[in-house]
């Protein structure tokens, strides 16, 4: 992942499917919305393939984000939102996209509704089968969800061999839509967009569990510190989902998570201040 994201796999997936069948043209603009690891890991597979890249994004999402899709030469257009990620945002962010798609020509990747990036991320769960072969077996997997992608990805290749594995969708407890609940403002980025993710069904997963904006930022503070792992509040609510599917299993179990990028980027928010 060498963005320090394993979006870098979705990124590489959309791109690579849309120049197969045509979609994407050599030298053709790329268009995306992104909270900032899409949109990076879209500006570095850009860069290497010679597209040019236009992000719409906004100011509640980290500014290292936002910086490292420039550094990549992405055009970044900000939508205001201070207040952080509401539920009003991403479908302005949609939207917006889907002007600049229409008025310049550009192939819209259009993470939310492209199936291309389950590709990019079942070799999640073909490492996970193999890096883990058990016993035990891996009894769970849970991931923090936006797109959903690397959750039924993942999910998908893990019950080609885990028919029985137990499957874990994560969102914020502040818009926990999932479960029921209303679409609220929140600060874990990466997912709780407001409304249910296209790809996803309810099928597709066992159980929901809602993590807090406060935990998921204790967490990943915690976890920097005691273990090592250095990343963000989507890897805290993530952590803080294993934790309690592992409680609920008990002895005998293994539960698998994500980290989903790197700490770097969470250096000058409220994260690590």
């Amino acid at each position: 992942n060498p963005t320090g994201s394993y979006k870098d796999r979705m990124a590489l997936a959309m791109i690579e499917a849309a120049e197969r069948d045509g979609r994407l043209k050599p030298g053709q603009s790329v268009v995306e919305y992104s909270g900032g690891s899409t949109g990076s890991s879209l500006a570095f597979v850009c860069a290497v393939k010679s597209y040019p890249l236009r992000v719409v994004s906004s100011d509640a999402f980290a500014s290292e984000k936002i910086r490292t899709m420039q550094a990549f030469g992405a055009e970044v257009e900000l939508i205001p939102s201070p207040e952080g990620i509401t539920p009003q945002l991403i479908p302005a962010m949609v939207h917006r996209a889907r002007e600049i798609a229409a008025e310049t020509g550009a192939f819209w990747t259009n993470q939310f509704d492209n199936a291309d990036m389950l590709d990019g991320y079942r070799q999640l769960g073909a490492e996970l089968l193999q890096q883990l072969p058990g016993p035990p077996a891996i009894t769970a997997f849970c991931s923090y969800v936006g797109t959903a992608g690397c959750f039924l990805g993942t999910t998908g290749m893990l019950r080609t061999k885990r028919p029985t594995l137990h499957r874990v969708v994560v969102e914020p407890a502040e818009s926990a839509v999932l479960s029921g609940g209303a679409p609220g403002t929140h600060h874990i980025e990466g997912g709780g967009i407001g409304y249910w993710p296209p790809l996803l069904r309810p099928e597709d997963f066992d159980e929901v569990v809602a993590v807090s904006d406060a935990d998921a930022f204790a967490m990943a503070r915690h976890a920097a510190r005691m273990d090592g792992i250095f990343s963000g509040p989507s890897t805290g609510a993530n952590l803080v989902a294993a934790l309690q599917v592992a409680a609920h299993f008990g002895a005998g179990s293994r539960i698998a998570t994500v980290q989903v990028d790197s700490g770097v980027k969470y250096l000058n928010g409220p994260l690590f201040r």
